[in-house]
């Protein structure tokens, strides 16, 4: 079996990629490159180059080759790689009859515990977020911001003493809304400086989130673990990082506490198994990161079902609600805030025919937001 063709395909938001073989098999990939889908495009074009009459089930051979080929990296390739890598899964599962994650080494548990995006422009509109997922059989709710998702062109300011405790008594309002059946992901979306995610984390740990996620800019391993060691709530990062070294550095220093590999960032299922084992010998969860297609939850859910340390899946708003839902024949079942591992060969899903000319592609705008003092703000 050969690859005779790659494609990529950018529908709505998403940018994937189809790898074709001699044998009728075509494997499905999604790049999670988000804001620089163009350059993470680029980067598989240039990929065919060596991929074009390879055998697509040597998979780790051509992992290393594509990564270790040239001196530059970064997160437009390694989302290239990671849906390349995705696409070679698929194509072995569907050559063998199996889901990929036979291949890696069969399934841990039967469904993956799942958590709801939740979003609003008010607090009282996030509350009420959190309480129709309870509504909905979802145990834990996520993206759950205690600061307000406030439109870009918006200036921000606020005192520090109303930034803490305007958050703290957000969280505190999250908790009384739902009680304890419902875990609270607290999405910081690296808004604070080292100093600030400590008060807050110290203030908000009375209502016991299940993690604190990506507190401070994840730039430096060491201020992520200065947050760490002064906190009593776990910490979720690592979306924003590509490979087993960056992990390794974060794992080392006790600075996570639940690591968050993008699956089609951090080099697809072949380096994402492997930075999963690498928390594993730390006693570290895996909560895989995923604000992407149903292929990109698709992709993750052979993860979550091969590996011992899995502890929760995001899972994104509108998966069955178009144009989500539309992009693929079908998406995975979910029953009682769990995803049920699905038994197909490969991936499995398969994008709609029709899904490129339904829902053409939609570029991320380039919107940054300011300070009231016209400095950038990170949100």
């Amino acid at each position: 079996m050969k690859i005779t063709a790659i494609d990529t395909l950018f529908i709505d938001r998403y940018l994937f990629v189809q790898v074709h073989t001699d044998a009728g098999i075509t494997g499905l990939g999604e790049s999670g490159a988000w804001g620089y889908l163009e350059a993470s495009a680029g980067a598989v074009e240039t990929f065919k180059r060596y991929l074009i009459g390879q055998d697509p089930l040597r998979i780790e051979h051509h992992w290393q080759a594509l990564y270790r080929w040239s001196h530059f990296r970064g997160a437009a390739i390694m989302g290239a790689l990671s849906a390349v890598d995705i696409a070679l899964w698929d194509i072995a599962g569907k050559h063998l009859g199996v889901p990929c994650y036979q291949l890696l080494g069969g399934k841990c548990r039967d469904k993956a515990r799942v958590y709801y995006h939740v979003f609003g422009q008010t607090k009282e509109e996030l509350i009420q977020g959190c309480v129709e997922a309870k509504k909905q059989g979802f145990t834990a709710v996520g993206h759950l911001t205690p600061f307000l998702d406030e439109p870009r062109h918006v200036p921000y300011f606020q005192t520090h003493a109303r930034k803490m405790q305007d958050a703290i008594d957000t969280v505190g309002r999250y908790r009384d809304a739902v009680g304890n059946d419902v875990d609270l992901c607290i999405e910081i979306h690296r808004q604070l400086t080292p100093a600030e995610a400590i008060v807050l984390a110290r203030g908000i740990e009375q209502f016991h989130p299940f993690f604190y996620e990506d507190p401070i800019l994840p730039d430096n391993f060491d201020a992520m673990a200065l947050v760490a060691q002064n906190i009593h709530i776990p910490i979720a990062t690592g979306e924003r990082i590509h490979t087993i070294y960056e992990f390794e550095m974060l794992l080392q220093r006790g600075a996570v506490q639940y690591v968050r590999p993008d699956v089609c960032m951090a080099g697809g299922l072949t380096h994402s198994k492997k930075i999963s084992a690498l928390a594993e010998a730390h006693h570290v969860g895996v909560v895989p990161h995923n604000p992407l297609s149903p292929v990109s939850t698709a992709a993750c859910i052979q993860l979550a079902a091969c590996i011992p340390n899995f502890a929760l899946q995001e899972y994104p708003l509108g998966e069955n609600e178009l144009p989500k839902s539309g992009i693929v024949k079908s998406t995975i079942r979910l029953e009682n805030g769990f995803l049920i591992i699905p038994d197909a060969p490969g991936l499995g899903v398969e994008l709609a025919e029709d899904a490129q000319q339904r829902f053409p592609y939609r570029p991320l705008p380039v919107q940054i937001r300011l300070h009231a003092d016209g400095s950038v703000v990170d949100q």
